[in-house]
């Protein structure tokens, strides 16, 4: 017989807190590498197979996109805001990304907790990447090559972000082509898989929550706020 699990004491707000801090900071870190991802395209004679690739090509318009809306200095932060959740819902699929990294919480959570959870989830998305366009530093990005993978027809595009400051990070980037168009719904930085990470960020918010959605959602709902505070 499995034993019963033993009772926990109920989690503190600032408990919580720190573990949605944490959660930001790994999305925070994504972002930026997505934004110089956004910003690049390949620069090479020798990457001519690369850069004719459908995928290849889905991402330079996509950083042709993000170069003439997002990067001006004199954007206000609504029509940034309003820019990047445009350009997030027709290149990124913000609900399989979602979905994935709330686990089999998703198959606990009532409609309304699985509705308030993705508004939320693409708040996050929209308030990072805005934040990152503010602050980009001119990173760029080298695609190395670009090849096919099942069984969903997947792409995986093998690429490394060159910095000013520090060694280049390798990336993997896997692109879905849908019914809609191509969609970002991964990257790997040097081996480890971001929606992978959110996922375990997010379980691990819920957990010291008591296990409960709810948790997470008040955590996010903080940061929405915390956010609008800022800028007003």
């Amino acid at each position: 017989m499995t034993p019963a699990p033993a009772l926990q004491a109920a989690p503190t707000t600032h408990k919580i807190k720190k573990d949605i801090t944490t959660v930001i900071k790994s999305f925070t870190a994504l972002c930026a590498i997505l934004l110089s991802f956004a910003l690049s395209v390949p620069a090479h004679a020798d990457e001519a197979k690369s850069a004719s690739s459908p995928p290849a090509k889905f991402v330079q318009g996509l950083g042709n996109t993000a170069l003439m809306s997002l990067t001006g200095k004199n954007i206000t932060r609504k029509t940034r805001e309003d820019r990047v959740r445009k350009i997030l819902r027709d290149n990124f699929d913000v609900a399989a990304i979602g979905k994935f990294a709330l686990g089999h919480h998703w198959r606990e959570a009532s409609e309304s907790q699985r509705k308030d959870y993705m508004n939320l989830f693409e708040d996050m998305i929209v308030q990072t990447y805005t934040t990152r366009f503010e602050d980009y530093s001119g990173q760029k990005l080298k695609v190395d090559s670009s090849t096919s993978v099942p069984p969903h027809g997947d792409f995986i595009v093998a690429s490394q972000v060159v910095q000013k400051d520090g060694p280049p990070v390798k990336l993997e980037w896997r692109i879905r082509s849908e019914d809609s168009g191509m969609r970002v719904v991964d990257v790997t930085v040097e081996g480890v898989s971001m929606s992978q990470t959110q996922r375990a960020d997010f379980d691990s918010v819920i957990q010291n929550g008591g296990g409960s959605i709810d948790a997470l959602l008040a955590s996010l709902r903080d940061r929405k706020d915390a956010a609008a505070n800022k800028k007003g």
